[in-house]
């Protein structure tokens, strides 16, 4: 028990054959159950897991890997059948540190925030150990994410040492999480729809010998794709479905506006450039008037969401 209350670590296990049992170890007393997900390793992480001797210690082994958000979903739903109150996320290659936990719970038990999760740039020192395509990734993403999630205060969303409290968690659709790595991100756009407050708290990661299967192409590709998709989701959800707020508006007017003054300009400057007439004054105002509205609605949306973000 911790505060009295409850608390379980779920940790998604896939190839880590060299690190997970060092990682259990390492765990404090207070924590009441682990819960490993075996993601159908093709290494020796299965037997190493069996071979442990913690009473603490539940393994559930996936016959099909899953990817982090599949291992997290079982972990979660077995974390709230056994009456968990607080349950944290440690991945199981070792980069996250069991000594940071209690600052982790202490966010959610005593500063009575919903959901608190690591973030790596806050400490300077071990952000030059970050390597770089990871460092590079993780700046263009925050971007994305606090636009896709409407959370404005939060930075680094691709770490996945978290903390949430069980209550929450029985809110969100779970089975609708994005099952790999896009994980993480679709955490916070969920916790968003149901109004959690979320919290950052500086964590240092380590980085050892452990390889990530994440590919920066992965990343460029896919990424994008989601979030976008994510943030119409969120705003139909929050804003049209559950509340009615001018954000939703906004957006939508505003995206109408902007596509149109972008698409209809550069259809124009095109048709100019390749006949070499020169548009008028009119037909530069159809492109300019709508982007500039459409421009103004957007930055009125953000401004109102950054705003519910520091409440």
């Amino acid at each position: 028990m911790y505060q009295e209350k409850k608390i379980v670590v779920v940790i998604p296990a896939y190839n880590v054959e060299n690190h997970i049992e060092g990682v259990i170890k390492t765990i404090p007393s207070f924590i009441d159950e682990i819960i490993v997900v075996e993601d159908a390793s093709t290494d020796d992480t299965r037997e190493v897991l069996l071979a442990l001797q913690d009473s603490r210690v539940t393994v559930v082994h996936h016959s099909v890997n899953q990817g982090v958000g599949g291992a997290m979903v079982s972990g979660f739903k077995r974390a709230l059948e056994c009456g968990a109150e607080v349950i944290v996320k440690m991945d199981g290659d070792g980069q996250m540190d069991p000594s940071q936990l209690a600052i982790l719970l202490d966010t959610i038990v005593v500063g009575g925030y919903d959901y608190a999760k690591g973030n790596r740039f806050l400490d300077g020192d071990q952000l030059i150990s970050m390597p770089k395509a990871r460092l590079i990734g993780n700046f263009g993403l925050t971007f994305l994410t606090k636009l896709a999630s409407g959370y404005w205060n939060v930075f680094d969303p691709q770490n996945g040492y978290v903390a949430a409290r069980a209550d929450v968690l029985r809110k969100l659709p779970l089975d609708r999480l994005a099952r790999r790595y896009f994980f993480e991100n679709d955490m916070l756009i969920h916790m968003n729809i149901f109004g959690a407050r979320v919290k950052d708290i500086p964590i240092p990661a380590r980085y050892r010998d452990e390889r990530s299967s994440m590919r920066l192409t992965q990343v460029v590709v896919t990424f994008p794709i989601h979030l976008f998709k994510r943030f119409w989701y969120r705003i139909y959800q929050k804003y049209v479905l559950r509340n009615f707020s001018p954000v939703a508006l906004f957006w939508t007017v505003g995206t109408l506006l902007l596509t149109w003054g972008i698409g209809f300009g550069a259809y124009r400057w095109i048709k100019s450039s390749w006949t070499g007439q020169s548009a008028t004054t009119g037909t530069v105002m159809l492109s300019v008037l709508p982007l500039m509205l459409g421009f103004q609605l957007a930055l009125q949306a953000i401004l109102i969401e950054i705003q519910e973000s520091s409440r």
